[in-house]
């Protein structure tokens, strides 16, 4: 290596030598060019940077709680007559196309919950079934085991179950005149729903005014172990092996206090979705409170 202060060899002198020749040679022209090259290069660079600086700090969407929903500060639109004034976020999970399922994670309150739990419990008495043509209470015994009662949003003074009412409306579309009371129900041990529909079909169950199009499930509390939803028939298993409608299999939806599954009972065209089987496996530990809110193709002043 050649130190910096070492003198001037025959190679740098024609070196040298060479670059004064093409300086005076080029001329002027070219140290211009050279210049507006860097200058450019060194202006479009800094807008670039800036310009992401700027993005960076420009506020980004934010998620909003108010009167305990999840609201996003999304520019609104114009609305009709019967609209929101704004948009609001719910949530969700798709479980299952077939049937089509949906979860939706803290869709009620505890306060909300408890208040519903707190109303039921005095009303409580044995659940029914829609009996089938040739069916009485005595063939079905066992197939539903839970007590319950039904509940209208005129029930609840405080008003949590009209506030979940207006959620399930906007959740499934599906407006608030279409839907049944709330019908209330507590599974203790062992108590459980066979599985079944919640759509009637008129072969079975005769003429139908209107048709329960889905079912919105509220889970009013925890389940220590067992209490699932199943959907034994989910995505077309276990429809050859001669189920028996007992057996707690298929897919299964946890409960959780707050909670919410919407299923569709009926495909877009009106017919009754066979895999939209479902039923409540036994209690094991614990107990289940849930609120169903059954929603109709049609209003109940039609029926």
């Amino acid at each position: 290596m050649i130190p910096f202060s070492a003198a001037p060899t025959k190679e740098n002198k024609g070196r040298s030598l060479w670059l004064l020749l093409v300086r005076a040679k080029l001329g002027l022209p070219v140290v211009v060019l050279s210049c507006s090259i860097f200058f450019l290069v060194g202006f479009f660079g800094a807008t670039l940077l800036s310009q992401d600086a700027s993005e960076e700090a420009l506020p980004r969407e934010r998620l909003t709680e108010v009167n305990g929903e999840v609201e996003s500060e999304w520019p609104a639109m114009p609305y009709g007559d019967t609209g929101d004034p704004r948009p609001i976020l719910i949530p969700f999970q798709v479980l299952s196309w077939k049937p089509r399922a949906l979860y939706f994670p803290q869709f009620a309150t505890a306060e909300q919950c408890q208040t519903v739990v707190k109303i039921a419990k005095s009303r409580l008495a044995p659940s029914t079934l829609a009996l089938r043509k040739g069916e009485t209470e005595q063939t079905t015994k066992g197939i539903r085991t839970s007590s319950g009662t039904f509940l209208s949003a005129a029930d609840d003074p405080s008003g949590a179950l009209g506030q979940i009412e207006e959620k399930i409306a906007r959740a499934t579309m599906i407006p608030r005149e279409n839907g049944e009371a709330f019908n209330v129900l507590r599974y203790e041990i062992g108590q459980r729903y066979a599985s079944h529909y919640d759509a009637f079909n008129p072969a079975e169950y005769g003429p139908q005014k209107s048709q329960r199009v889905a079912s919105f499930l509220l889970y009013l509390s925890d389940v220590e172990e067992g209490g699932e939803t199943m959907f034994p028939f989910e995505n077309g298993a276990n429809m050859d092996i001669g189920y028996d409608y007992e057996k707690c299999i298929g897919l299964r939806v946890k409960p959780r206090k707050g909670d919410g599954l919407l299923f569709y009972s009926l495909f877009l065209n009106g017919t009754i979705d066979p895999m939209s089987l479902h039923g409540s496996c036994p209690v094991i530990k614990g107990e289940k409170w849930v609120a169903t809110k059954w929603l109709r193709d049609k209003s109940r002043d039609m029926m």
